[in-house]
């Protein structure tokens, strides 16, 4: 695609642009393949902004005579104004911007041109594998192995080439439970718990339709996974009534009969339309003037943002209770099982393991939780909250994730090794990028694109010496204990950081964490000397 082909103008001179916290600005506006950038020229020199043409939620424009004003809104939620002078030059650009910030195919946007000068394509992409994990937990090599079964990807698109499964189960076996779980994502092991032996599994429904169909290769993988224990526990992040209607349309649970020693749990967890719906009220509430507080609390509560919060950290508890309280196994699953699946087993091992705290262990966690494990980044997060769109496949299951670390965060503000700046980083990165990490829906996808050889990844960037000092919690203080987090109505709360960072208010509280964060410098410089 020549990008040339969508922009008949290229640049406009004399434009204003108005955005928030900082006073309007008089310019020079230049549009690329994939970015805007604005040059306004003071007399104390000139200053840019430069904003990814992929970060464009939506856009209005009005014109007026013979001129005209684009109000851009983003995907961070950034919202601001260009004042633009002649109409057709005003048409023109807003054209461009609608074209170039919804390109559908992943080759075609800024990742696979982004070369900074501090990196190198030839750099190890990622921060860990399946196969490097294993080597790493020596205690999982009596019960576990490496299965490569998938290593095509025709067992199962959404997985990576290497998973971990019970060691007395081949791989013929695994074929044939693959046909039974939807899209073939069959049971793997996400997490070992060194303190008891005990896993957490993951996988999609399992599929005996309105006849009850039965599938002993699967009974005998999770019999596996218990290895001599009284029982284990299946999470299903749907309600009974859902798991019983998925039958009809042939899904369906794992009954008692068959899997008599597994009990099912099942926590109804919201994902899809009403997800993404919960988060176009929310942002709607908080850009709300009116400055009427009644009413802004009725939006609020309406939006059930925190709602799906509460109940997110509330099933992640109950699972971290399972294997860390009671002592068993757990498998977690919903129907696709690449959404609320992923969201819960990765705030349970938060809420149990400490290495996950650490920044690079939170790194490495979402790489395996998410990227690998299949979550579709590019579906999920196509539109935010602005998009006039029709809703199709977005939801913001990574934004509630995020949004509910950081309650973990703000509960246990010593327990996290990362700063509230690497989530509101992480925020913007999955809905665009200048890295690779977050294209496409799957490992298969990003295998095909050459995405681990083409662009670079976000995480190890973030490790770097100067970020890893910026993103790091300076309060931090390991410890071994779990951290259980308080699910109660008033100890969550909107995350200003994210929702309000545009405002006044979200500025001041980033100038206080700065302040705090210098001052926690210089005390550790100080008690060094």
């Amino acid at each position: 695609m020549e990008f040339s082909e969508h922009i008949k103008t290229a640049n406009v001179e004399d434009v204003v642009l108005r955005q928030p916290l900082h006073p309007p600005s008089r310019g020079t506006l230049c549009i690329t393949g994939h970015h805007l950038l604005f040059s306004d020229r003071e007399e104390t020199g000139t200053r840019q902004f430069l904003l990814l043409l992929r970060n464009i939620d939506a856009i209005e424009k009005r014109t007026s005579g013979s001129s005209g004003t684009i109000t851009i809104k983003c995907k961070d939620l950034h919202v601001l104004q260009l004042d633009i002078p002649g109409m057709e030059q005003c048409l023109n650009i807003a054209h461009s911007i609608e074209t170039l910030s919804c390109l559908d195919c992943a080759s075609e946007m800024y990742p696979f041109f982004y070369r900074p000068s501090d990196l190198r394509l030839q750099d190890q992409w990622g921060l860990s594998s399946t196969e490097k994990l294993y080597s790493q937990m020596k205690e999982l090599h009596d019960r576990w192995r490496v299965s490569t079964v998938n290593r095509d990807y025709s067992v199962c698109p959404s997985y990576p080439p290497a998973v971990i499964v019970p060691k007395n189960i081949d791989d013929s076996v695994l074929k044939k439970v693959a046909k039974f779980r939807q899209g073939g994502r069959f049971p793997v092991l996400c997490y070992y718990h060194r303190k008891n032996g005990m896993v957490i599994m993951h996988s999609s429904q399992p599929l005996p339709g309105a006849n009850r169909k039965r599938c002993k290769e699967d009974e005998d993988l999770l019999q596996a996974v218990l290895d001599g224990s009284d029982k284990g526990y299946i999470i299903d992040t749907r309600s009974s009534q859902q798991a019983t209607q998925a039958r009809m349309t042939g899904g369906g649970f794992e009954s008692k009969s068959s899997y008599s020693c597994w009990k099912r749990l099942h926590r109804q967890m919201e994902k899809g339309k009403a997800l993404q719906e919960s988060l176009i009220k929310l942002v709607e509430a908080c850009g709300d003037e009116s400055n009427n507080m009644d009413r802004w609390l009725s939006k609020l509560e309406n939006s059930k943002w925190l709602s799906y919060v509460q109940t997110a950290l509330s099933t992640a508890g109950l699972l971290a209770e399972c294997v860390e309280r009671d002592g068993h196994s757990v498998l977690v699953h919903g129907s696709e099982g690449t959404d609320s699946t992923l969201l819960i087993s990765t705030l349970a091992q938060l809420i149990m393991d400490p290495h996950c705290r650490s920044l690079e262990g939170f790194l490495a966690l979402l790489e395996r939780e998410w990227v690998q494990a299949g979550h579709p980044f590019m579906q999920r997060c196509a539109h935010s909250a602005f998009s006039h769109t029709r809703l199709q496949q977005e939801s913001p299951v990574f934004l509630l994730l995020l949004d509910c670390v950081w309650q973990l965060w703000r509960q246990f503000p010593l327990a996290l090794g990362f700063s509230e700046a690497l989530l509101l980083r992480l925020a913007t990165e999955a809905y665009a990028s200048d890295f690779g990490t977050f294209l496409c829906n799957s490992h298969k996808e990003r295998w095909a694109l050459g995405v681990m050889e083409r662009t670079h990844c976000l995480f190890r960037a973030l490790l770097r010496p100067r970020e890893r000092d910026y993103y790091s919690n300076p309060l931090y203080e390991p410890t071994e204990l779990a951290i259980w987090p308080s699910v109660h109505p008033q100890s969550l709360q909107l995350w200003r950081g994210f929702f309000l960072r545009w405002t006044q208010q979200s500025r001041h509280l980033e100038e206080a964490q700065e302040e705090i964060r210098n001052m926690v410098t210089e005390w550790g410089k100080l008690a060094l000397k």
